[in-house]
């Protein structure tokens, strides 16, 4: 069973930078993709940034270029979100999605989150 964990949010101040982490466990497909999510109460989740395999191609929110950085290093089975200039419209709780297809089938898992809070 594949298990992800994330780790990094907290409470910052507007300008400010933090880093997302999240580890990836049982996964045993060569390929996947590694994505960032957020979420506001009252709101859909929506993309954040995205890191697809094979060729490691990288996109992100709008909102986000520029500031925002997606990483992965795959032998930890780790993806990372490197936040800068912090807004408090960023503040949210941020999932890790890990995604991948065996057979035409998608597979889809998701971390419990960590909550972002940014202050003006």
């Amino acid at each position: 069973q594949v298990q992800l964990v994330e780790s990094g949010g907290g409470l910052v101040q507007s300008g400010e930078s933090l880093t997302l982490s999240c580890v990836a466990s049982g996964l045993t497909v060569k390929y996947y993709d590694m994505s960032w999510y957020r979420q506001v109460p009252g709101k859909e989740r929506e993309l954040v940034a995205a890191n697809t395999d094979p060729d490691s191609s990288t996109n992100y929110a709008d909102s986000v270029k520029g500031r925002f950085t997606i990483s992965r290093d795959n032998a930890k089975k780790t993806v990372y979100l490197q936040m800068n200039s912090l807004k408090p419209e960023d503040t949210a709780v941020y999932y890790c999605n890990v995604a991948y297809f065996v057979l035409g089938f998608k597979y889809d898992y998701w971390g419990q989150g960590t909550q972002v809070t940014v202050s003006s």
